[in-house]
């Protein structure tokens, strides 16, 4: 049996040198070692980098889609890449045996479409939304999920050249949905390894200027693409209630309905509705498509 080649891919935007070539010590640290590791300034200037690493830089700030999708690229052309491993550029890898195992699990089953890593703080605390299932009280409990974290995940090159990659017109927020979406509709598998930690900042999403205007218009683009036309009301309707009910600051909601009104204006790609079947699937997995 032929091993399976990783390819690292960061997107950074210049502005964590220091977390960033501590993360790539981290990557070269690891006992499995990668086929291919490429940094993408996401309209930056990349700074030094190490022997072995491949630099591409963007001139303008693609989002974290565009950014994925242009190492993708990348790693594509160079042909000797069977997962894409992609890593926050301020996260690090504390245990030196995350590749091996990484391997390993796709080696075991070729249906194997993404692997969500699990992420914490230097105090061992994982955060709610960073565990991919409904019932997150646990973050040490793994298994099939429908949904995966942004910051530290696997995917495999085969599933990408199927399903395709990321969404770019979403920039940030709801890209890794839409991708496990399309992945669950296509037979793939998703799932949740907690062994794979990613160690990363405690952070809140909230922090990013555009974080309510983008929540919202993105889930509209993912509910209009992805959702049988029935679920497309139940879907936007249960996130408007929870938006409403959690959201604290009226300029957070006056941005959010901002973002509403755009993703009904606008399309967001091309509608390809997953099928019922996908739905049915999701729903024995935990959860269904409409939460």
């Amino acid at each position: 049996m032929s091993r399976t080649r990783l390819g690292i891919a960061i997107l950074t935007m210049g502005n964590r040198p220091a977390e960033l070539q501590a993360l790539l010590a981290s990557v070269a640290g690891q006992t499995w070692p990668a086929a291919r590791i490429v940094v993408v300034g996401n309209g930056c200037a990349l700074p030094e980098l190490p022997p072995g690493v491949d630099g591409v830089e963007s001139e303008e700030n693609l989002g974290v889609s565009g950014g994925r999708n242009v190492a993708i690229e990348h790693l594509r052309a160079c042909g000797d890449v069977d997962v894409v491993v992609d890593l926050d550029d301020d996260g690090l890898l504390v245990d030196s045996g995350v590749f091996a195992r990484l391997a390993s699990m796709y080696e075991a089953d070729e249906r194997l479409g993404i692997v969500s890593f699990r992420i914490a703080d230097e105090h061992g605390r994982t955060q709610r939304r960073h565990v991919p299932r409904l019932r997150s009280k646990n973050p040490m409990r793994g298994g099939r999920v429908t949904t995966f974290l942004g910051g530290g995940h696997a995917l495999s090159m085969r599933m990408l050249d199927r399903i395709g990659g990321w969404p770019d017109a979403f920039f940030f927020t709801h890209e890794e949905t839409d991708l496990a979406w399309r992945a669950l509709d296509d037979g793939w598998r998703v799932v949740y390894e907690p062994s794979l930690l990613l160690q990363h900042p405690w952070t809140s999403p909230a922090r990013h200027a555009v974080y309510y205007r983008m929540t919202a218009r993105n889930r509209v683009w993912l509910a209009k693409r992805r959702l049988p036309a029935p679920l497309v009301p139940v879907y936007l309707g249960v996130w408007t209630a929870l938006t409403l009910v959690r959201t604290r600051s009226w300029s957070g909601l006056r941005a959010w309905a901002g973002g509403f009104a755009e993703g009904v204006r606008a399309s967001g790609g091309a509608r390809r509705p997953m099928r019922w079947a996908t739905v049915a699937r999701m729903t024995r997995l935990g959860r269904p498509p409409v939460i």
